[in-house]
């Protein structure tokens, strides 16, 4: 099996293995105890803050470690709002940030805070000026990732904390840290273990001094009373070792890992039909892709390639289970469909990405047979055609659309009538890949159906 999912979490690295079984047996008792073992496994703890502050750029009393990154966001998040509660109640975030970030803010907003979401370009990519924008007088606090999580489009995170003056900026980190440079600016900044190679369960809080920060939870002595509970000595042990460990690997290992997802994105679209790779192709995460396979259920597609040996993951959850799209492409404009992430763990050979690329359009091809396309079909017929894809799910209408589009002449208009919320999405997206204009959306009502909307495309040439 090829592993290409290191943006889930990537494989425990060999100096994190042995780092933790070492502190397994030095680093046990409780770091806060005077007596001998106690003394032994708070120097354990104290070193590896001081590595990981070291990476960061941070002073070690500027870093907490917590039970998860997704922990680290939201104790982060909900301590510097309540921090900065004189100044005001809102916040505000990209539109393309992780769900632990839009999960706070709906909790922060139901509570009676504001927040606002900065839209970002088609390559998922959030203009400074904009963010800047967007900030108030009123503005408690501004977050931002580092990279993205699903596509690996790496934001102006320092552009964006000089445009916004002293407003504290938060920046998750989650899929940066390890492999890039920390980007300057930040007031408080997250990180998760599992993501470099560390051990699971181990998140990182860094803030900076200064900033104000007022706990959500009720007072703990422990981790400079940001986050509550017994901490993981040896697993903190293990997660600092491996980050200076992959950091020194990044050095090498980066320009190798971007000449191959170059590769990929090269050469997936001439290899496979109407496919879009999404993404800024230069402000990017050196190990991860992600493209978009018109016409294909993302879940069937994941599922042969898992038969086919390769472990891949989706920026997409428009499957059969969930039959919502994924809010980062559909902020980005691009199509929710048939998407698939590829991200590359250090000291993957280059054979197995040569394999992927040889596999990948036998099986996007297999999964599309059952449906009959004709990609090439050319037919002219009535000028405007109504297509009813009332009831049927991602990606049904625009499969449907696809089919017929070639029934009407140059000029002429197709009606897809459906009522399902990712149509809205990816009815315009596939008109951007296709050349193909979109009008525009009406009610079904005017096509004589009682639910649904009605997406409107007229065929170019």
């Amino acid at each position: 099996m090829s592993y290409f999912d290191v943006a889930s979490t990537a494989p425990l690295h060999p100096v994190a293995r042995q780092a933790l079984n070492a502190a397994l047996d030095e680093g046990w008792a409780d770091p806060a105890r005077l007596y001998r073992s106690g003394r032994q496994a708070r120097m354990l703890l104290d070193a590896a803050r001081e590595t990981v502050a070291e990476v960061l750029g941070a002073r070690p009393d500027e870093i907490s470690f917590t039970a998860s990154g997704t922990q680290a966001v939201q104790l982060g998040m909900l301590g510097a709002v309540a921090g900065r509660r004189r100044t005001g109640r809102h916040l505000v975030h990209s539109a393309v940030e992780h769900s632990s970030v839009l999960h706070t803010a709906e909790r922060y907003a139901a509570e009676g805070g504001e927040v606002s979401a900065v839209a970002v370009d088609r390559h998922g990519l959030v203009a400074a000026e904009e963010f800047a924008a967007a900030v108030r007088p009123d503005t408690a606090l501004a977050v931002l990732q580092s990279a993205n999580h699903e596509v690996g489009t790496v934001q102006p995170v320092t552009e964006v904390a000089a445009a916004i003056g002293g407003v504290p900026l938060l920046v998750d980190a989650a899929q940066s840290v390890g492999r890039l440079p920390v980007p300057s600016g930040w007031s408080l900044l997250t990180a998760s273990a599992h993501k470099w190679g560390g051990p699971a369960g181990v998140g990182v809080l860094a803030v900076r001094k200064g900033v104000r920060y007022v706990s959500p939870l009720p007072a703990d002595e422990r981790e400079s009373g940001r986050a509550p509970g017994y901490v993981n000595v040896p697993a903190i042990v293990a997660a600092a070792a491996s980050l200076r460990a992959v950091r020194a690997e990044a050095e090498r290992e980066n320009s190798r890992l971007h000449a191959l997802v170059e590769r990929i994105r090269t050469q997936v679209p001439r290899l496979v039909p109407e496919v879009e790779v999404v993404g800024d192709p230069v402000r990017r995460l050196p190990h991860l892709v992600t493209f978009s396979c018109l016409y294909v259920d993302g879940e069937v597609l994941l599922g042969e390639l898992d038969k086919a040996g390769f472990a891949v993951s989706s920026g997409s959850s428009c499957t059969s289970s969930t039959l919502t799209p994924s809010h980062v492409l559909a902020a980005m404009g691009v199509l929710t469909e048939g998407n698939v992430r590829v991200s590359l763990p250090y000291g993957v050979a280059e054979s197995d990405v040569d394999r992927f690329l040889a596999v990948l359009p036998e099986v996007v091809a297999g999964v599309r047979a059952p449906l009959g396309l004709d990609l090439a079909a050319t037919a002219a017929a009535r000028e405007t055609l109504v297509i009813d894809a009332l009831g049927k799910r991602c990606p049904l209408p625009v499969i449907e659309l696809a089919k017929r589009i070639g029934e009407v002449e140059p000029g002429g208009t197709v009606a897809v009538l459906s009522d399902d919320e990712a149509a809205r999405l990816d009815v315009p997206a596939w008109c951007e890949m296709r050349g193909q204009e979109y009008l525009g959306e009406r009610a079904a009502a005017e096509y004589g159906r009682d639910r649904g909307s009605a997406y409107l495309v007229r065929r170019v040439g």
